[in-house]
């Protein structure tokens, strides 16, 4: 049983999709920013702040490791988690990787919040539709490897699940 790991730009439904996804197969939920956050008892914001996203991507990439090693999870990457070369290899060995992606609209609707995205927000310079236009464009192609994409900007999350499923099932995953 590989494990399954969600990839995409941040405010496609990793999470919300991870957990639905993890429940239906029977699986464990690990969402790696949040197991950040737990591990080192702050938030990704107030890391980023306090010790800077070169810190951040080392303790991603140990995060990375530990839950790669585990068995029939669902595993919810951060946005980012693609830009290292190194976490998705690790990431492959045991994992059937699904990229969850949606359009510009439902992205800036899906992270209109300031001060929790960190990266977004450093990019933002007034202009949020433009940095979210940059980083996916920076991303696209780290995002096209994924075995599996869902458009998920007019699907709910159990309607993604459902297609995922579908696709599990049709690949004999």
């Amino acid at each position: 049983m590989k494990n399954i790991v969600l990839i995409g730009f941040m405010g496609t439904g990793k999470t919300s999709t991870g957990k639905a996804l993890a429940v239906k197969l029977g699986y464990a939920f690990l969402d790696i920013d949040q197991k950040i956050e737990e591990e080192y008892g702050m938030s990704i914001p107030r890391m980023f702040s306090l010790r800077g996203e070169k810190f951040f991507r080392e303790c991603e990439k140990n995060m990375v490791k530990k839950v790669a090693a585990r068995r029939k999870v669902v595993i919810a990457t951060g946005g980012g988690t693609v830009k290292d070369a190194e976490n998705m290899a690790i990431l492959r060995e045991n994992g059937f990787v699904v990229c969850l992606a949606a359009n510009v609209e439902t992205v800036l609707e899906r992270t209109r919040k300031k001060g929790v995205r960190p990266v977004l927000d450093g990019k933002d310079e007034g202009d949020r539709r433009k940095a979210v236009e940059s980083l996916m464009e920076e991303r696209k192609a780290l995002y096209e490897k994924a075995d599996y994409t869902v458009d998920t900007s007019e699907l709910s999350p159990l309607q993604v699940v459902e297609d995922i499923v579908r696709h599990l099932r049709a690949r004999g995953i």
